[in-house]
């Protein structure tokens, strides 16, 4: 009796254990994220999604138990009520005996173990439960729970009869008393009750099937599948007749065992060997015929899914008569021509603005602004702070002392210096501007860096920026991040990450802050866990000089009936949210982008008030929403296929395409769709930023096609297709580089920069249609092969129609083609040191001296960039030259 006692008390604490062990790490969690949540202003979502979930949990877990509870008690009380009396020819089993109690214990605790799970599962559904419980039409869940709860029942009740006498060892095999065959009998017969739900619900499940030619139920789903699965219904309901049947006649099995061996075979026949033998004599001779309407069906249903049906297709009518006048009138259009790539404009950035150790330009992103009023468009990169480079470790330097990055890089795409490196209009520190775009509040506390919590406004000042031989200390102003407040958050702080000094600390007061889930993605995908968020945050400079992210938001599914999915996305897509993300506070606003989504207007209803119409983004925010690139990529994928409507060109493939390929990476791939400021032929009367790609022939080279989006509003999110004539031929991107590879003077030229050290890096190839005529542009890059190189832009190479140019400057390659001066430059900017954050530009200095101050900017950076490479005999030289270009501007003041 006492061990019994000890077992029971050994189970009850090892439940214990189980259950509040994770219970409390989960409860420290909740309470942080409940006071993050309230102090960010998304309180609504918390509540709503904690309660959906205590919903299902209890739903589901409690339920679960319930029904097993209910069935143990009854399979106990019949034990003991019709105990079976056998005398001869029973295998003892002296063991049981000695343990049945603890067994019976053991099933009870197994009960509350799987209940939890079963609860755990139920939770991680919510996001299913508020659309369904909030949709406007809504379909049936899958019974699967039900089922699993049946059978559940069913083992858990033989085991209980085992351990009470309800069933018994011999020779012969088990016996078991005829009511616990009736109970077993009844649990079987709602079994199949919910078999022929399931088999119902598999009718719908015929619309994303994958056997047929496209995605969804096609002919043999239709005309075999579907008869097959009411037929399996209509015996399932029989199957549970012959159950019951044969519970109330005493636990007999046979008819039961017929029924269960009928539907069994049934079954495996219409389910597999019947819809194969129409597939493969009725459809396959025929299939052209047979699947017309389905392929049609898929066709629609898949543009629809991915706003294919939204696109806006013309005809570009693509001649050879570009002159030299029409690249003069369309001046926006070539001073915006990318010659940086990200790639290589990256390193670059790295190498001449990183200043320190401890930063990092993590991305370059392409976004447009208006200076000096013209049109341009620029690069641009944060300089974010990497704790994981920090001089010295330790837990005061990582969440104390160096708590942010400092400022941006920002440079027009299609200017470089002399020396081939990129011109700037902000840079270094603090952030110098040459342009009229001052950034008053650089700091970053908020990126795409994966930093580390952090605290602010303590009593150990932050590091700020560095400045010479010392450093520069500043306190945090902004009310971001989480109040500390007294002994009991500290403790709770503490406990969430596992870290004393929070406790201990004299450098935390009660008005310090908490910064958590720094980086940005991660922290719009935190609030709004049922998006999915673009994977490439872009930062924005606001009109009074703060820093604020930019993220894309999508709805997917992968329950559109008919619609091909796209990889383990799913099958539908909406670009339905534009994010935005202070980079000092960390405040985020959502916008709905598109409102016809019937997605997003489900969780706007589940969540009032968290999403914001498009029109209520502050207009300065409003002029840099940009098309994505990762949406955009998925719809031009899924173009080149479904632009097909009629369904027996589809089936034949006779229209495929593809989004062209380059070899400029040294590699066969698909390119990457990339920005540009140019005017649409016929449909735009100025100059747009657009994002675009082109297409070719999915089994040649030349190109077929481009696709474009616009971002600037009101136009923005309209997707326009220019086909070319097919009896024309327009070269595509891989036959340009073939061409560029084949002419002599170019390839002895990169074969001869190839060597001595140095390594060429070919641009991206850019095809610019400009009025009814294409432009193709590579811009190429030369770097030291040993680490370290520092990339720059040494030439450009310009084709158009059967002449292919290479000149040091993009301005060079058109005039000799076009046979007359260009310039692409903007309008001049203001000189070197630039204009107080804030401040209105000046008037332009004097071209002349405008030119040397331009040098001598650039002898004074090439300098810099040396002497930290200890390159000194360099940085003489550089330093030479710089005092000659000063000499010059003096005799030029005089």
């Amino acid at each position: 009796m006492r061990r019994e006692t000890l077992t029971r008390w050994l189970l009850a604490a090892l439940l214990l254990l189980f259950i509040l062990g994770p219970l409390f790490s989960n409860g420290i969690d909740l309470i942080v994220d409940w006071l993050w949540f309230k102090q960010e202003g998304f309180a609504v979502i918390y509540k709503t999604i904690l309660q959906a979930q205590i919903r299902l949990s209890g739903y589901a877990g409690v339920g679960f138990m319930a029904v097993l509870a209910v069935n143990l008690w009854a399979a106990q009380a019949l034990s003991r009520r019709n105990r079976m009396r056998v005398y001869d020819e029973v295998v003892e089993l002296p063991v049981l005996g000695r343990v049945s109690s603890a067994l019976r214990g053991a099933v009870w605790v197994g009960m509350l173990v799987v209940g939890y799970f079963v609860g755990q599962w139920a939770m991680s559904h919510w996001s299913d439960y508020l659309l369904a419980t909030h949709a406007q039409a809504t379909g049936t869940e899958d019974p699967l729970f039900a089922v699993a709860a049946v059978i559940a029942c069913a083992i858990s009740a033989t085991f209980m009869y085992f351990i009470e006498g309800g069933v018994w060892i011999t020779p012969r095999g088990a016996t078991m008393v005829p009511a616990a065959r009736s109970h077993l009998l009844v649990l079987g017969g709602l079994l199949f009750v919910l078999i022929a739900y399931r088999f119902k619900l598999a009718e719908y499940s015929l619309l994303f099937s994958p056997r047929g030619v496209l995605y969804g139920a096609g002919y043999t789903e239709v005309n075999a599948s579907l008869p097959v699965i009411n037929i399996l219904i209509v015996l399932s309901l029989a199957t549970t007749l012959a159950f019951l049947a044969g519970a109330f006649q005493g636990g007999r099995l046979r008819l039961a065992a017929w029924a269960v061996a009928t539907l069994a075979l049934v079954g495996f026949l219409g389910g597999s060997v019947y819809p194969e033998l129409i597939q493969r004599f009725v459809v396959a001779p025929n299939e052209i015929d047979k699947e017309q309407p389905y392929i049609r069906s898929a066709i629609e249903f898949t543009r629809q899914a991915y706003a294919l049906d939204r696109f806006e297709e013309r005809e570009f009518s693509v001649g050879e008569d570009l002159t030299l006048a029409d690249i003069k009138k369309n001046d926006a259009t070539m001073r915006n021509i990318r010659l940086w790539d990200h790639k290589p404009l990256l390193t670059t950035f790295a190498q001449l603005q990183e200043l320190r150790p401890y930063y990092d330009f993590e991305a370059v992103d392409n976004d447009r602004y208006w200076i000096h009023g013209t049109y341009r468009q620029v690069s641009l990169s944060p300089r974010e702070l990497s704790s994981r480079n920090l001089p010295r470790s330790g837990w005061i330097n990582e969440h104390l002392l160096y708590t942010h990055g400092y400022g941006l890089c920002m440079s027009p795409v299609n200017e470089s210096t002399p020396d081939g490196l990129p011109a700037f209009f902000i840079k270094d520190i603090p952030p110098v501007s040459s342009v009229p775009i001052g950034v008053t509040r650089p700091e970053i506390y908020f990126g795409e860096t994966a930093n580390d919590y952090c605290f602010v406004h303590t009593h150990q000042q932050e590091f700020d920026y560095p400045a010479g031989d010392h450093d520069i200390y500043a306190t945090y102003k902004g009310e971001g991040g989480l109040p500390l407040g007294g002994l009991l958050r500290r403790l709770l702080f503490a406990l969430k990450f596992g870290e004393k000094n929070i406790f201990f600390s004299t450098d935390l007061g009660p008005d310090s802050r908490l910064m958590l889930y720094r980086q940005t993605r991660a922290r719009v995908g935190r609030l709004l866990p049922f998006l999915v968020f673009d994977r490439d945050p872009y930062m924005v400079v606001r009109d009074d000089g703060s820093l604020v992210w930019m993220l894309d938001g999508y709805t997917t599914s992968e329950m559109y009936p008919y619609s091909e999915p796209f990889g383990e996305m799913g099958n539908y897509i909406r670009n339905s949210v534009k994010a935005t993300v202070s980079a000092y506070d960390g405040h985020v606003r959502y916008y709905v982008s598109d409102p016809e989504d019937p997605l997003i207007q489900a969780w706007s209803r589940i969540f009032p008030g968290i999403f914001l119409p498009f029109d209520s983004m502050p207009k300065d925010l409003r002029a840099h929403v940009r098309y994505p690139e990762d949406f955009f990529s998925i719809q031009a994928s899924m173009y080149a296929v479904f632009h097909m409507r009629d369904p027996r060109v589809f089936y034949n493939k006779e229209d495929l395409w593809r989004v062209a390929n380059s070899n400029a990476r040294g590699g066969e791939s698909a390119m990457s769709p990339y920005y540009t400021i140019m005017k649409l032929a016929e449909v735009g009367k100025t100059e747009e930023f657009i994002l675009m790609v082109p297409f070719t022939p999915a089994r040649k080279d030349n190109m077929i096609a481009w696709m474009a989006a616009r971002c600037d509003v009101p136009n923005y999110g309209r997707v326009l297709v220019f086909t070319f004539p097919k009896q024309k031929l327009v070269f595509g991107p891989q036959q340009l580089e073939s061409r560029i590879d084949q002419d002599p003077a170019i390839s002895q030229a990169l074969t001869l920069w190839g060597q001595g050290g140095s390594s060429v890096i070919r641009g991206t190839l850019l095809v610019i249609p400009v009025n009814n005529s294409v432009l193709y542009i590579e811009p190429l890059y030369l770097a030291a092969s040993a680490g370290g190189g520092l990339p720059q832009l040494k030439r450009v190479i310009v084709s158009y129609t059967d002449q292919v140019v290479m000149e040091p400057t993009f301005d060079d390659a058109l005039a000799r083609i076009f046979g007359g001066a260009v310039s692409t430059a903007a309008a001049a900017p203001t000189p070197p040191g630039g204009i107080t954050p804030g401040a209105k530009s000046s008037a332009a200095p004097p071209a002349d001296i405008q030119s040397l101050i331009k040098e001598a900017g650039q002898h004074y950076d090439r300098a810099q960039q040396l002497l930290r490479q200890g390159d000194w005999a360099g940085y003489g030289e550089e330093m030479k030259k710089l005092g000659e270009v000063l000499n010059k501007l003096a005799a030029q003041q005089k």
